[in-house]
């Protein structure tokens, strides 16, 4: 059985003997790959993973590449501290760019990313200090240890070990809690913020990774090339950089490899053959190119390295998260649990408007520890909206939401979640191609600290084995262990649902908002959920509870509140909900009708 890790060894030594039996033009092919290997890596984490669009990474490689130019050429600056500095600046820029683009939604960042392609390619041809359009040559190599980096033979190896080690270090991200910030990023942004995660924060944080990659890319090209003229960072290279990600596979870092590659040494080929063919010159080779990767993404939409695994059956390797789950020492309990029947949460004249709408109007209950309270009412009636003001998703127009004493009416999710409460959804939120263990993981996100650096070193993996072994605690709490390494998409909509709640609590909350956990359950399901709360209830957590299953809710909640249109109409025991006019008039029907 073939294995990633036998792919991965036979590339490398293919690579190890190339410079000495491949011919110049293909080692210098090779090395091209290797430079654009290094900007697809950035962008498969930014758009592959992260979900969002740039078209701007040429200007990036752009950055590296003239900062170290002028630097090394002008005021003779040793080359290893220009890439310091082209770094530093791409990362200014990704900084600026990414906090006036990255908290809007839909076209703004390709568009941003797209101005400041044009803008960097038009700026260098037209400063003349950069040598304008004619560029500045004279570049000098690198030395590494006395060793001269000045054969495309040498920067082989230099820039493939580069490679490897960017691929390394972005794998090792992927895998630890900032890696799985980063993978909500994409469809589960929601979900994230209630379980803590700074989303805008991620978003800048990708972004800036992305463009120091291509940063370090265009440092390296400018001393293999020796030479720089603005060409190579328009906005056509931006998108041809796109297309080498998407083809390979934007969500794979090996599809990186693989589309760079194949889009590299397809270039050449065809400017090679084509103008021979047409009898003419002409830049052909971008649309025959162009026509190539719509058949080719037509017929694989998700890259060619998924599609590449299947043909040859390639078997995963076991990861992290499958060894030390059952073996690490699971997270300690950092909150302290308010006393039984302390006031946890309170709505207090809480209304709620979007546009002309009032979809929450004049609503007041509170939440106490060790206390199931549910809250129902007819499709329609402000549950959902009356959750997400709750937990920061949305903001009061008016009145006040208390939680532990603190005012967190105008807080974000993720704020919120930090001090203790935690939800699931109406439409379930998970990331159906991640293993139920590792969207249980989510949830702890706020219980450790790791940052970037650490989880790229793997030195957060003391961290990680507690972050899994409270994953699979959780899980065989609510009866979900037998699922731990199944894809959550691959799951019942009722195993989905429970799986949200090990979610939810695998952050520690004080206070659990479910909003209809019962849906799609089984009636055996349906009792264990019960049991379930019924022991979460007597640990002390309070849980608020939107359900329509009125046999549910009534044998297993405290307090009912009852809304419609928006509004509050009762608040009770389930006894007094079930006998009040109010309540069956508008809600469970009366005895009249």
């Amino acid at each position: 059985m073939i294995r990633s890790r036998h792919i991965f060894v036979l590339f490398a030594g293919v690579m190890a003997i190339a410079p000495w039996v491949f011919s110049e033009s293909l080692v210098t092919i090779s090395n091209y790959a290797g430079l654009f290997c290094l900007v697809s890596i950035g962008l498969v984490l930014l758009t592959g993973v992260g979900g969002m669009t740039s078209f701007g990474q040429a200007a990036f490689v752009g950055v590296g590449a003239y900062t170290s130019a002028y630097l090394t050429t002008v005021s003779q600056w040793s080359p290893w501290l220009t890439l310091f500095v082209g770094v530093g600046i791409a990362v200014l820029i990704a900084l600026v760019l990414g906090a006036l683009t990255l908290k809007l939604a839909g076209h703004y960042l390709p568009l941003s990313t797209m101005a400041w392609g044009l803008s960097l390619y038009y700026l260098a041809g037209n400063l003349q200090f950069l040598g304008g359009h004619s560029g500045i040559s004279g570049v000098p190599s690198l030395v590494f240890f006395n060793i001269h980096i000045d054969s495309g033979r040498n920067f082989t190896y230099f820039v493939w070990i580069s490679v490897g080690i960017a691929i390394w270090l972005a794998s090792n991200l992927l895998s630890s809690r900032e890696g799985r910030a980063i993978r909500c990023l994409k469809g589960g942004r929601t979900m994230a913020s209630a379980m803590g995660v700074n989303v805008p924060l991620v978003k800048l944080k990708v972004f800036v990774l992305s463009a120091v990659l291509a940063a370090i890319s265009g440092w390296m090209y400018v001393h293999f090339q020796r030479f720089v003229n603005p060409t190579p960072f328009g906005l056509n290279y931006g998108i041809e950089y796109l297309f080498m990600t998407v083809l390979g596979g934007a969500g794979f870092l090996p599809g990186a490899v693989l589309g760079a590659s194949i889009i590299t040494i397809l270039r050449e080929v065809l400017v090679d053959y084509l103008p021979a063919l047409f009898g003419q010159s002409g830049n052909y080779e971008t649309i025959v190119l162009a026509v190539l990767i719509i058949f080719l993404l037509h017929r694989a939409p998700e890259g060619l390295w998924p599609r590449l695994l299947n043909v040859l059956k390639v078997q995963a390797q076991p990861d992290f998260s499958h060894i030390v789950a059952n073996e690490g020492v699971a997270l300690v309990r950092k909150k302290v649990h308010p006393s039984k029947g302390e006031l946890l949460l309170e709505l207090e004249h809480v209304s709620k408007k979007f546009g002309g709408l009032s979809a929450v109007n004049d609503v007041s209950f509170g939440v106490r520890s060790g206390e199931i309270l549910g809250l129902i009412g007819p499709n329609g009636a402000g549950k959902s909206t009356t959750f997400n003001l709750a937990s920061g998703v949305n903001w009061a127009s008016s009145g006040k939401v208390i939680f532990l004493g603190q005012d967190i009416t105008q807080c974000d999710s993720h704020q919120v979640a930090a001090l203790g409460m935690s939800r699931t959804f109406q439409h379930v939120q998970l990331l159906p191609q991640l293993t139920a263990l590792e969207n249980v993981a989510i949830g702890a996100y706020l219980r450790c600290d790791a940052g970037y650096l650490q989880s790229m070193l793997h030195l957060e993996r003391a961290q990680e084995a507690q972050i899994m072994s409270e994953a699979m605690r959780m899980l065989q709490r609510v009866g979900l262990q037998r699922f731990a390494h199944t894809l959550a998409g691959n799951l019942s909509l009722g195993d989905q649902r429970i799986l949200e709640i090990a979610r939810a609590l695998c952050s520690e909350p004080v206070l659990l908002l479910l909003d209809e956990p019962a849906a799609g359950l089984r009636l055996k399901e349906k009792q264990d959920l019960a049991n379930l709360l019924g022991h979460l209830r007597e640990e002390g957590l309070g849980v608020l509870l939107v359900e329509h299953d009125m046999d549910f809710v009534m044998g297993l909640v405290d307090r009912i509140v009852v809304m419609e249109f928006g509004e509050k109409i009762a608040e009770g025991s389930p006894h007094d909900i079930q006998n009040n006019p109010l309540v069956l008039d508008a809600y469970l029907g009366s005895d009249e009708s």
